[in-house]
């Protein structure tokens, strides 16, 4: 992984709108087709700053911390799945963003896929990277969430998530066959060979279910290859917006 690019390096902005009243930040960089990239569970936008550096030179990349996640605020009664998708459709009306390609990493992934099932149309292209959602997490990477939660809480650092809730006919753990199968735009899954949470067999079930989809696989150990193997993630995003 590389060493970590700092904003004015990397010609990022960081930003601020409105979203149904509410200020959201979020992070631009680059120029030519919009990408939206939405990070994981545990993180926020700056979780994306290596690829924006990169790849700005070919994209426009727009990264908003999500509802209740980095500099935005946070309402403590929690939110619904819907509530994250609804906001990352309401986040790409606000800046008028016409079919942008969505990127999603871990929860991020989770999010864009309810949010693509939900407007198709407006979303050109899908990319998920070690995706929740499409199989529950693995016993190991449960005790993983469990010890880094405890942590932080003896540590006394704040969690990094706001309080998820349920409701019905949600899942954050899997989308379902029916709605995988739904999903028509082209769709990149990347994968790390030994991720802890989410084991790659579940990416390859996935990839023949949804239509347009094909698996790339990084070697090794990992959840997070956007980082641990930002190159070859890289190479991998640039192929697919350009050419698939």
């Amino acid at each position: 992984m590389n060493n970590k690019i700092s904003f004015d390096q990397a010609g990022i902005d960081s930003l601020q709108l409105k979203v149904n009243g509410q200020p959201i930040h979020y992070l631009k960089a680059g120029r030519g087709a919009p990408v939206v990239l939405v990070h994981g569970g545990a993180s926020d936008s700056r979780d994306w700053v290596d690829t924006m550096a990169a790849l700005s030179y070919r994209f426009t990349f727009y990264a908003p911390d999500l509802i209740g996640f980095g500099r935005n605020e946070r309402d403590e009664n929690g939110y619904y799945l819907s509530d994250f998708s609804d906001f990352i459709l309401e986040f790409i009306d606000s800046l008028q963003l016409q079919r942008p390609a969505l990127v999603g990493h871990s929860f991020g992934a989770r999010v864009c896929m309810d949010a693509a099932l939900k407007s198709q149309k407006q979303i050109s292209k899908l990319i998920l990277v070690d995706a929740s959602g499409l199989d529950k997490i693995t016993r190991f990477g449960s005790v993983l969430m469990t010890f880094f939660w405890a942590l932080r809480k003896l540590l006394r650092r704040p969690q990094p998530y706001p309080r998820f809730l349920a409701k019905e006919g949600e899942d954050y753990n899997r989308v379902g066959d029916d709605k995988l199968r739904r999903l028509g735009m082209p769709t990149l899954l990347i994968w790390k060979q030994l991720d802890p949470y989410f084991p790659v067999s579940i990416a390859r079930r996935s990839e023949k279910l949804i239509q347009k989809a094909r698996l790339e696989v990084l070697k090794g150990y990992g959840h997070a290859p956007h980082q641990q193997d930002s190159d070859a993630f890289n190479r991998l995003l640039l192929d697919f917006l350009d050419h698939d």
